[in-house]
């Protein structure tokens, strides 16, 4: 049993797959394979159930899990402290992102960042994607998972991830409102619209009105996505959402998405003051995103 081993052990326990992990840790899937086999002969047991789609931790994986993690931080405070290895970066760094980029991205992102510097503190807050821009303009956050805006601020640094649809939802069962939707043409002023209040997904909403020809009969504007799709599954009206956000949504059985003209998706990625990439902190963290989203 060795130090990368365990390492290799504790990343697949966040990233649940093979792939991911050997990546990060710089082998090749069936050299991580090995790994884990070897530590599953030394306690001759199995520490992860496997099939083709998921890998999950069996009872003894789960408590391998919190033993490894404590020999590899005190592994890592003997290196630091007896400065064998490189200076470790310490310090806080403050992230803010939507609750929905929570677990669809950011996930990936901090695994990788935690095995790298494990004595950065993060401060992770979350809320409507709407205010990523300002938060970070404000000095209120030092990096935002954030929609590219129409136009970026010129102080601002970003960082594509990923291309993010938008989807015209409407609730699965019966509404108000769903004999409108199958008329053709439809009466669009008959159908109440659940739109974002604002931010580069209401800049989209907009756009696709002006092209569609519609004047929206607007039932509400919600800060935040996840409740517009939560409102469709009630059967307030129609909504537009970011897939991510569906995808991700308890609700996202009792939608539907409608066939309609295309809406144009946006950038997502991660923002910053350019002028605050010079913070050691900031940059390991930029780093880390673009190995794990910029492919070469």
């Amino acid at each position: 049993m060795n130090i990368k081993s365990l390492q290799a052990f504790v990343h697949l326990c966040d990233s649940k797959s093979f792939n991911k992990t050997a990546t990060a840790m710089h082998i090749s899937p069936s050299a991580l394979s090995r790994q884990i086999q070897k530590l599953e002969q030394d306690i001759a047991q199995n520490l992860f159930l496997r099939d083709n789609r998921s890998v999950e931790l069996t009872p003894a994986g789960k408590k391998l899990l919190p033993i490894a993690m404590k020999i590899i931080t005190e592994w890592q405070q003997f290196q630091s402290e007896s400065k064998l290895g490189e200076q470790e970066l310490k310090g806080k760094l403050r992230l803010f992102c939507s609750v929905t980029a929570s677990y669809s991205h950011l996930p990936e992102l901090l695994a990788e960042f935690r095995l790298l510097h494990p004595y950065i503190e993060l401060e992770l807050s979350t809320g409507d994607p709407a205010q990523s821009i300002d938060k970070i303009m404000q000095d209120e956050t030092d990096i935002a998972i954030s929609a590219l805006p129409e136009v970026l601020p010129a102080r601002l640094e970003f960082e594509t991830i990923s291309e993010i649809p938008l989807s015209v939802i409407a609730p699965s069962g019966s509404s108000s409102f769903g004999v409108e939707l199958s008329k053709q043409p439809i009466n669009w002023n008959k159908v109440p619209f659940i739109v974002p209040e604002a931010g580069t997904a209401r800049e989209r909403a907009n756009a696709w009105f002006k092209k569609m020809r519609i004047k929206p009969n607007i039932y509400a504007q919600v800060s935040g996505h996840e409740a517009i799709v939560s409102m469709v599954a009630l059967g307030c009206g129609i909504g537009i959402a970011p897939e991510v956000v569906i995808v991700n949504s308890p609700v996202r059985d009792k939608i539907e998405r409608l066939k309609l003209e295309p809406i144009r998706p946006f950038k997502l990625g991660v923002c910053c003051k350019r002028s605050n990439l010079d913070n050691p902190l900031i940059t390991a963290f930029w780093k880390v995103a673009q190995k794990i989203y910029i492919q070469p």
